[in-house]
């Protein structure tokens, strides 16, 4: 299927995508362009984030006097109001979804809405390269289940780089590396292989951080499991297709792996 040229139809479709509007031909062509474009992918990963950090925040409070003013704007019903007007839950959920997109856009304040609620916005960013990797030629920049080649690659192209240990003896091995850019800063991303399923962890230095257990994703990020955790040098995220308890058994083999260095 052939995709549009123009810019702007092309970021239609991604809005399009990240709401779950298109049909599955178009998504799969989609998908195969965002694989190949890095910056397009980044362009989907930004709208995908500030859905989910907009999904997340507070619903707001709506008082009597306010809902008042809306009918008398002519935005209510058209029948008289009653003493005390009402509205159901959910158009007003609407309504202030609306009311709340249009501010946050139209002051500038984009990148707080991002930065309000980090883990879910930056999962939904996770979830999408993961997603472009499974689509790609190949899921990994540089191909070897050797740490001493897949550390100094990434340390050459970003300055870092997080333990890559080989857990094949495990059930997990490891393919290589690549590198993501999340929110326009590239970050070092480590592929690993169990049966027909990859895992993708990403991670993301730390200053000054401290260690923290594994937590699990209470919600799936874009249809994958997900747990995150810290080391005090790094906050990783380890994103797969696979079941949840080989995620975790996969987490608890690498932060065992890593520790001991």
């Amino acid at each position: 299927m052939e995709l549009p040229s123009d810019p702007a139809d092309l970021q239609l479709l991604l809005h399009a995508l990240v709401d779950g509007e298109l049909d599955a031909a178009t998504t799969l062509a989609l998908e195969r362009r965002l694989a190949d474009d890095p910056s397009l992918a980044a362009e989907h990963a930004r709208i995908a984030a500030l859905q989910a950090a907009v999904r997340s925040l507070p619903r707001p409070e709506l008082s009597d006097a306010f809902q008042a003013r809306i009918v008398a704007l002519g935005i209510g019903p058209r029948e008289a109001p009653p003493a005390r007007p009402r509205f159901s839950s959910s158009l007003w959920r609407a309504m202030a979804a609306s009311i709340l997109v249009t501010a946050v856009l139209a002051s500038g304040l984009t990148q707080w809405t991002m930065t309000r609620n980090t883990p879910d916005s930056f999962a939904a960013a996770v979830a999408s390269s993961h997603r472009r990797s499974l689509l790609a030629t190949s899921p990994v920049d540089v191909a070897s289940s050797d740490r001493h080649t897949v550390k100094p690659w990434l340390d050459a192209r970003i300055g870092l780089s997080p333990a890559a240990p080989d857990l094949a003896k495990d059930g997990f091995a490891l393919l290589g590396g690549r590198v993501e850019v999340i929110a326009d800063k590239p970050i070092p991303a480590l592929v690993y292989k169990h049966r027909e399923h990859l895992i993708t962890l990403v991670a993301t230095p730390q200053d000054g951080g401290t260690a923290s257990k594994p937590t699990v994703a209470e919600r799936s990020a874009g249809g994958f499991s997900l747990v995150r955790w810290t080391d005090g040098a790094f906050a990783y995220w380890a994103i797969s297709d696979t079941d949840r308890a080989t995620l975790e058994d996969f987490v608890s083999r690498f932060r065992e792996a890593a520790a001991a260095g």
